[in-house]
């Protein structure tokens, strides 16, 4: 049986992701008497995790902070960003560091402290304990309500009141205007509610990509860490689209029999998940057929 293994053309690192890894890997070349960190996973997959760690970054949460030589060591702020009292748990702690946040973060991060300056009420869709809310509810100071859908909203902000919404960089473009116009039905005056669109184009410009890969092959062997927030969103897309969609983070999990039944297999995954690795369960598949 002839049977046709394609990756997508789409998937890959996005850009905040792929320029936190070329800095992790630069520091690590040019610093080499120094010792390397990155707070908290740099990406949510275990593979590149892996594969950094090889080549000398090490992993470490704030309060291990306290522990590292101030002199020998850089620590990297990772493409999520971090809020402003890391910042200065770093600088009170003499640490060199490298802010490697993700532009787009960084934008979001801004236009949130601009917002709650004005006396907006912020609502933040998306996910409360994300690493990336994390740092964006640090910089309003956690004055805002973060929320996945209107049902909690409902009896916790006031709709007389000027509101902003945002939303985490890696979420559905249509579940985030769901939301919006769930919550203009709730404003008698519906000036008060503010959108800004902070979802990464990456991501929106992806769904669309994805919708026709999923649909153009018969099996979506969709790769992604198991805590990855936006291979979540774009797995539930690809399943949307295409039924026969198997979400797996390693190749390991995956029942290489079952790719007989199909005649085209797509491989593909979320922003965080590594090209060399779908490259790499594409060679091992083909080995099995």
């Amino acid at each position: 049986m002839n049977i046709n293994i394609d990756i997508d053309s789409s998937a890959g690192f996005c850009f905040g992701v792929l320029e936190t890894i070329k800095k992790a890997e630069n520091s690590i070349e040019k610093q080499n008497e120094k010792s390397i960190y990155v707070l908290g996973e740099i990406i949510h997959n275990p593979h590149e995790i892996k594969r950094l760690d090889t080549i000398g970054l090490k992993t470490i949460s704030i309060e291990g902070l306290n522990n590292l030589v101030q002199n020998n060591s850089i620590v990297i702020i990772r493409a999520h960003g971090e809020p402003p009292e890391t910042y200065k748990i770093l600088e009170k702690l003499g640490i060199e560091y490298i802010d490697a946040t993700c532009p787009l973060v960084k934008k979001l991060q801004n236009k949130i402290i601009a917002y709650h300056k004005n006396n907006f009420q912020i609502i933040i869709f998306g996910r409360e304990k994300h690493p990336e809310v994390v740092g964006l509810r640090g910089v309003c100071n956690d004055e805002c309500f973060v929320s996945l859908g209107i049902d909690d909203l409902i009896n916790r902000i006031d709709f007389n009141k000027k509101t902003a919404l945002f939303s985490q960089t890696t979420m559905s473009s249509v579940q985030f205007l769901s939301l919006y116009d769930a919550l203009l039905l709730h404003f008698t005056d519906k000036k008060l509610l503010q959108i800004e669109n902070t979802i990464c184009k990456f991501m929106i410009s992806r769904e669309e990509k994805l919708k026709n890969f999923a649909a153009n092959n018969d099996l979506i062997i969709f790769v992604a860490g198991l805590n990855s927030s936006n291979g979540k969103v774009l797995y539930d897309i690809c399943k949307s689209v295409n039924a026969n969609t198997i979400f797996i983070e390693d190749i390991d999990k995956l029942n290489k029999a079952k790719l007989f039944e199909y005649n085209n297999v797509g491989i593909t995954g979320a922003t965080s998940t590594p090209r060399w690795y779908l490259e790499k369960i594409k060679d091992i598949l083909a080995e099995t057929i």
